[in-house]
């Protein structure tokens, strides 16, 4: 599986411990799941972190590098305007576009009102949280309980 996380998942993520997104991230490290990140999300990551949270430049760097560790760091090849709304949340689809990610996790309105964009979903950390691990992708789960004599159940794993 692969995804973009968009700024503000990762900041969560990050700065935030025992959030959704932290949770979300941990599982996705574990599960190695390609992360890809661009140079303008990591930029516009260490502006938010400098100004809004006011870490200094060595701290920056720190967390810069502990995100490069778990992330892909691609250029992206495609140019858009598909978030009319905030023409820099763009950057998040063009880099999945680019990566061929199959999902951009975030919590930006202007891009989950986008949904989908050639077939690449957007969705919350919670939904992903729910969708990868509480309901685990291509692993299905049947209880089926037979009425005999006596009770029996069955229980099948399929790996889909």
């Amino acid at each position: 599986m692969s995804v973009v996380l968009d700024t503000n998942t990762l900041i969560s993520a990050i700065v935030w411990d025992g959030s959704i997104s932290e949770k979300m991230l941990t599982e996705f490290i574990k599960n190695k799941t390609k992360i890809y990140i661009s140079l303008q999300i990591l930029a516009e990551f260490q502006k938010i972190l400098k100004r809004e949270f006011k870490y200094d430049d060595e701290q920056i760097l720190n967390i810069t590098g502990q995100v490069l560790a778990f992330s892909i760091l691609i250029e992206p090849t495609i140019k858009l305007n598909v978030v009319e709304d905030d023409p820099d949340d763009n950057m998040f689809i063009e880099c999945a576009l680019t990566a061929k990610a199959k999902y951009i996790i975030t919590m930006d309105e202007h891009l989950l009102k986008i949904e989908e964009y050639e077939n690449i979903k957007i969705i919350t950390p919670r939904i992903a949280r729910a969708m990868f691990w509480v309901f685990p992708p291509q692993t299905l789960y049947i209880n089926l309980t037979f009425n005999m004599v006596w009770e029996e159940k069955f229980y099948f794993q399929l790996q889909l």
